[in-house]
This record gives structure tokens, sequence and C-alpha cells, in this order.
């Protein structure tokens, strides 16, 4: 912790005010074309280097494990709930369509007679583009005093080709679903995932990071010195998400025994087809060799979730003070984050941008792992 303070410290000392004019403004054209070309690789040989694994992927006993899943109405976010709550797991949707998950649900439950016990499943709502309704599910989960042991921050938007969107707190739309709502609901969870200890904070994220960059001056892409398009939007979200979720990492101590894990499900032919032009939408159908279904995309997610071995990778990597979160690829295996995730430098300062966006004092990891209160500006609790 101490060497934390001293990098947190130096971030904002006044000697590293002439060098912040200096500051990377973009990808290195070598960086570019190494993250192109991961993107590309995992496109053309993601299905035989994951042709070991089973589909769906057997899962060990989750009877125990109360998990949360946001965006669990379509995608890999519906078999991600819906193979939890087949295997015994208490599985909360977090969702902004209540009407459509509880829908799901009893059709779930309507395939499942018979076969055993009602799934454990219910429905909360959650809109990711309003903070506000963030602070309220967690007021209301937390409330509960139960164990959560494993929170999922699946839901995500890709609006491709979509001019630039604001939500009605200000933000642009993939940064504040993609990262800054997941990162507030991860935080303000922590009094339930200390009480489900061991726990797990799994953040479905994509290869598509390799191509981000973070501005942490300009994380609307307003300034102008960048000019938007939703692939920017898109993996620069992605991107912040990574490196937000290494120093979540550091910050937590091992005695509370959560870790923060993120993953790539893999090219997934999931409802982003929806925006796609439709020369590629009819591309999807011509490649789907290449492109992973909804369900070989939750393999990732399920095993992070769930492999009792993780828990020892995440202990390693924190012993050996690893520069980046764990990393789980589309493949079930560890993989190594994009060079500009391993920058310690400017994950901190999006650790302290992002707690400045919403709305969270800057000690809040530690109060709250202290057992103290913390108030965020967004909630019911400032109406």
């Amino acid at each position: 912790m101490e060497k934390e303070t001293e990098t947190t410290s130096s971030l904002t000392s006044p000697a590293e005010v002439k060098s912040n004019n200096k500051q990377k403004e973009a990808l290195g054209w070598m960086e570019w074309l190494r993250g192109w070309f991961a993107v590309s690789y995992e496109f053309m040989f993601q299905r035989i280097l994951a042709s070991h694994l089973q589909n769906p992927l057997p899962l060990p006993p989750v009877n125990d494990l109360t998990c949360i899943v946001t965006g669990s109405t379509s995608g890999i976010g519906r078999e991600i709930a819906r193979q939890l709550a087949e295997s015994g797991a208490h599985v909360v949707m977090a969702v902004r369509n209540l009407k459509a998950a509880n829908e799901l649900i009893q059709k779930w439950q309507e395939e499942w007679s018979g076969r055993g016990l009602p799934l454990n499943i219910e429905a909360m709502e959650l809109d990711l583009l309003s903070l506000d309704s963030v602070v309220r599910f967690a007021e209301a989960w937390n409330a509960r005093l139960g164990p959560l042991h494993v929170l999922i921050n699946n839901a995500g938007i890709f609006s491709i080709g979509e001019p630039q969107k604001f939500s009605k707190d200000g933000y642009e739309e993939h940064m504040q679903v993609n990262h800054l709502a997941p990162a507030l609901l991860s935080i303000l969870l922590l009094p339930s995932l200390i009480r489900g200890s061991p726990s797990r904070i799994i953040n479905v994220n994509s290869v598509m990071h390799y191509v981000g960059f973070v501005d942490t001056e300009d994380m609307n892409v307003v300034s102008g010195k960048r000019k938007f398009t939703s692939l920017l939007g898109y993996s620069s979200s992605k991107l912040a998400q990574v490196k937000f979720s290494s120093i979540l990492q550091k910050r937590l101590p091992a005695e509370a025994g959560i870790n923060v894990i993120c993953v790539s499900p893999g090219i997934v032919h999931t409802n982003v087809a929806r925006d796609l032009s439709k020369l590629v939408q009819a591309a999807y159908h011509f490649i789907p060799y290449f492109i992973f279904s909804p369900q070989e995309g939750s393999r990732s997610t399920l095993f992070s979730a769930t492999d009792p071995q993780m828990q020892e990778y995440c202990d390693l990597l924190r012993a050996d003070d690893w520069p980046v979160c764990p990393f789980i690829s589309q493949e079930c295996r560890p993989a190594n984050p994009s060079e500009e995730a391993h920058n310690l430098e400017t994950s901190y300062k999006v650790w302290e941008k992002t707690l400045e966006l919403v709305g969270l004092p800057l000690d809040a990891v530690e109060r709250l792992v202290e057992g103290e209160e913390v108030k965020c500006r967004y909630g019911a609790q400032q109406e």
C-alpha cells in the first residue's frame, strides 16, 4: 500500500505538471499495428485456439454462489445468467427492461420444470446510462445485508457508425456504459462482496482494448484533439476499464478476499450486429466459422467466475506486483493485456479521473473496506 500511495502522490505533484504537457495523445504507430494484429489474430484463430473447450462449458458446483449479471436479457449475458442458474447459483439479472427479464425467467423456469428445484433467479432494475440508477441498485442490494460472491459487469454498447451521444449525466455513452457505470457499481457493492469473500468482480472486456487510448483530460472526446468515431469510443472505454480494474485490484487488500478480473469473450455474434451496416451484417452470416455464438462467448466469463484455481492465479499476480489485473482470454487461459494497459502512470490517472466523474472520493475503496460509509454525489441519498 505504501508503494501505491507514493505512485499516486507522484502523479499529482507539482513536478509532474510540466511533464503532463508532453503526455501521449494517441497510440504510437507500432502500438497501433500490434493492436490491430491482435484483433485480427483473435478473429481468424479464436475458434481453433478455443477448440479444446466444451460447449456449453461444464461448471463446478456453484450452489452456494450469489451472482449479479448486468445486461442479461440478450447475448452472452443471457447465456451466463441461464447457465449459472441451471447450475444452482442464485442469479440476479441487473437489467433495464424488467419485463423482458421476467419473461425470460418464466420461460427458463418452464423449460427447467421437472429437472430439479426451481431456478433461483430474480431481476432488478439497473440502467447504466444513469449513475443515479447505479447508486439506487447498489443501495438496494447492500440493504439486504447478504453476501455477493460474483459481480459480472457484462452489459456494454458498441454503437457502430452512430454519431456521438451523451448520457443524461453528460458523459459519452460508450465511456459511461462500458466503464464509468460498472466502475461505480463495483465500488459501491464492495460491502456485499466483502461479505461474500472470497469473491470476484468479472469485467467482460474486449480484444478491442488493444487499439484503444484514454486521454484523461478528454474522456468525452469533445476537445477536438481526436475525431470521435464509435470505434474510438468503444476501444477507449474498454481500455479504461482494464486500467481502472488494475488499480482497483491493487487497492483492494489481500485480506478483503476480492479479485478483479477482465475477460475477453472473443468476437461474438450478439445484438451488436443490429447496429452494423447491412453489408457487414451480411458478412456475419457468411463467416459463422470465425464468429462465436453467445454460448461460446460466455465460456471465458463463466470460467473466470467459477473456476476454483482462479483465486490462486490472482494471488500469484498480486504477489509478483504485476502491473495489470488478471486478464483471461476467450480460450479460458491467462492473457497479457495491451502494452498501453501496462502503463501504470496513466492507469492511476484513469483511476483518479474515474472516481472524480462518478462522484466518489479518492479513498472510497479504503473506507469501504474498513466498514465506513461513503457518499456518492449521485443516487437517491442526494435527492
